[in-house]
């Protein structure tokens, strides 16, 4: 028996490290561990809370705008505040959008080099790799002569021996399964990726100012104009754009995503049988009808708010915001009433107490506290959260465009649902999950054109706005899903001044480390019965992990300079 570290886990946002213990060449148990600590949102304390959105959307550069959705939310969740219906479009859109590239830039620039020998597409031949890749698609750049040339820039690339991203890969180890015309396919694609993800993001330029961290959101609606007669509004010019780039992101993920997607699970059918993990999924839900806050109306939800227990899909139980709680037994903060108690995000609490080692050292004291992520839980039970819990929750739930895509998929590799339930299935739900809402994306933009074209051209309901309206104290959540999962923002707001405000983020239910009873969170649980060929190059490890696509850079707990809370950021 022996433990292997994995410490900084690449490519993924911030800084993870994971210790493993190996019998034989199986993962017998592990540990996450989040490294950092970060301050951003200290300046919250006392604000406005109309601003507070600015400040949380810079959180993170990747997640971008989950957290000004989530905050905007959660102030007008406290505020009884209902945005107008163009204003929910606009948010869908915007959001819609960031899915589909998001979810495009992890499969090819952060998750595809742990199932892709980028080396070996070196013996790749360009004319055989033209035949596959028509096999598969009818994606325009699929020619022997676009192949070769794709080739001759690797080779290239390769002789000056700098390989930039490419460096200190795996190449080469056993765990590689597709053929060398497979990894110059998906080479080839992984270069075209960068360049869709520089125009398909355009979108948010047209509807949010710019991105990463868009300009356009206010409590109570967007900022952004809509107006046929100018230039400097949202018109029948920005209409047209924006279907112009929905309608090439969805070709995209159905040319190239998908394809791709399911030709890299066929050659690594065991995964379906490895990182199942907790069998507990939690989805808040996304993509309201109408005008609805989805922190105060569940119903009518395009992907569906619920809850999946023990990998049991005839049952999604309801969500209560009310039974989330985190706890800190092996986190390294304190709490005041004692650190095996489980504190709900209005009581939450935010003192770093570090127990750990000094660096450099060798392993962390698992026993004790070893990570600076909390736990949380819901109703006391750990969850995952993320692409597959939506699937799953809208796929149990019968939500039809999901459940006629994930059959689709299923069908095509020649397995079960339960097959979802995996290192593979999580990934392949994230590709199942763009194509659902690239399509989607198309839909809300009919919406918004048929509103436009009915004369409706609010966006802001100011009835709420002027603080002298609010109440002495509200308190209010916001929930959304983010790519990477459950997102939610909780604030508290005395004399029109924000008192306090928590957030409780995708990475932290992942991440997170075990609780006061022992429970492992979704990385750990995963990573349990995963094979390891060669533990100097755990490829294995990253496999798993990084199907969950990790943003440990969210994490930012806060105290002020005489050490009493402030305010809590926790991990994405």
């Amino acid at each position: 028996m022996s433990k292997i570290v994995v410490d900084p886990i690449t490519r993924i946002e911030g800084h993870l490290r994971i210790e493993a213990q190996v019998d034989g060449d199986q993962i017998t148990d592990a540990w996450s561990s989040c490294t950092m600590w970060r301050g951003i949102e200290k300046i919250l304390s006392g604000r406005d809370p109309r601003d507070a959105w600015y400040f949380t959307q810079r959180i993170c550069g990747v997640c971008t705008t989950v957290h000004a959705l989530a905050s905007v939310r959660a102030v007008e969740n406290a505020l009884g505040i209902t945005p107008p219906l163009n204003a929910q479009l606009i948010r869908q859109l915007i959001t819609a959008s960031q899915f589909v590239h998001d979810h495009v830039v992890h499969f090819y620039h952060l998750h595809a080099l742990d199932w892709v020998d980028i080396i070996s597409a070196l013996d790749a031949d360009p004319e055989g790799t033209a035949e596959l890749a028509q096999s598969i698609s009818d994606y325009p750049k699929s020619g022997t002569g676009h192949f070769r040339a794709v080739k001759a820039r690797l080779a290239d690339f390769v002789a000056k021996g700098q390989l930039g991203p490419f460096s200190n890969g795996y190449w080469g180890h056993p765990a590689y399964k597709l053929p060398p015309e497979g990894n110059l396919l998906a080479f080839s694609h992984y270069l075209d990726a960068l360049e869709f993800q520089r125009q398909y993001i355009e979108i948010h330029a047209l509807l949010g100012g710019k991105n990463p961290h868009l300009q356009t959101y206010l409590v109570g609606g967007v900022a952004i104009p809509i107006d046929p007669n100018s230039q400097n509004a949202i018109n029948a010019a920005t209409l047209a754009k924006l279907r112009s780039l929905l309608e090439e992101g969805l070709r995209f993920v159905q040319q190239a995503y998908i394809p791709d997607l399911l030709l890299v699970a066929s050659f690594y059918p065991e995964w379906t049988q490895i990182g199942g993990g907790l069998g507990n999924f939690l989805a808040f839900g996304e993509f309201p009808a109408g005008a609805a806050n989805p922190s105060e109306d569940p119903d009518g939800l395009f992907l569906p708010r619920g809850i999946i227990l023990n990998k049991d899909l005839s049952t999604v139980h309801p969500v209560d915001p009310k039974k989330i709680a985190e706890y800190v037994t092996h986190s390294w903060y304190s709490y005041e009433a004692g650190d095996d108690v489980a504190l709900q995000p209005f009581d939450g609490e935010t003192t770093p107490n570090y127990t750990g080692p000094k660096p450099p050292y060798d392993f962390l004291d698992t026993d004790g506290k070893y990570s600076w992520i909390k736990a949380p839980r819901y109703d006391d039970v750990a969850m995952e959260v993320g692409p597959l819990a939506r699937m799953l929750v809208a796929y149990a739930s019968g939500r039809k465009e999901v459940v006629d895509a994930v059959n689709w998929a299923l069908g095509e590799l020649g397995v079960g649902p339960e097959a979802l339930f995996s290192t593979i299935g999580r990934t392949a739900a994230r590709g199942i999950e763009s194509l659902v809402l690239a399509e989607h994306s198309l839909t809300l933009l009919d919406q918004l054109t048929a509103n436009i074209a009915a004369g409706d051209l609010q966006i802001h309901n100011g009835e709420l706005w002027e603080p002298d309206t609010w109440p002495k104290e509200a308190i209010g959540f916001g929930m959304h899903e983010a790519p990477r999962g459950a997102l939610s923002h909780w604030i508290k707001i005395v004399d029109q001044k924000i008192d306090r405000y928590e957030i409780v983020v995708p990475s932290t239910w992942n991440g997170s480390p075990r609780d006061a009873n022992g429970q492992r969170g979704a990385y750990e649980a995963a990573l349990i019965g995963t094979p390891i060929a060669d533990q100097q190059q755990p490829l294995e490890i990253l496999r798993t992990i990084h199907s969950f696509d990790p943003c440990m850079a969210c994490a930012a707990h806060i105290i002020d300079k005489d050490g009493n809370p402030v305010v809590e950021v926790t991990v994405l």
